[in-house]
């Protein structure tokens, strides 16, 4: 899994590139604070060789909570700038700080 910032010069806001390998799963989504963790609002593309990826523009100097959701299982990321504890899913959530 990796995350790629890249941050824009003509606005505030970063873009963001989720790539997560999962060779054998069928859907992989990304769910967080950005969209209210909807599970069907950011769908990763499938490419040929077996890697899920997507691209979100953010607001940049914000932080966000977000998961992968890899066929139903939710997911952190590996690569995220730190894990935070959420009471309301009793476990650790990725972090990506913009």
């Amino acid at each position: 899994m990796s995350i790629v910032k890249q941050y824009l010069k003509s606005k505030p806001a970063c873009k963001v590139t989720f790539t997560v390998p999962a060779k054998e799963a069928k859907q992989v989504v990304i769910a967080g604070d950005f969209n209210d963790w909807n599970p069907e609002e950011y769908q990763l593309r499938k490419l040929k060789n077996g890697t899920f990826k997507g691209t979100l523009t953010l607001p940049k100097e914000q932080s966000f909570q977000f998961k992968y959701i890899i066929d139903g299982q939710w997911t952190n990321e590996t690569e995220a700038d730190r894990l935070q504890w959420n009471d309301y899913a009793a476990s650790e959530n990725s972090v990506l700080e913009l």
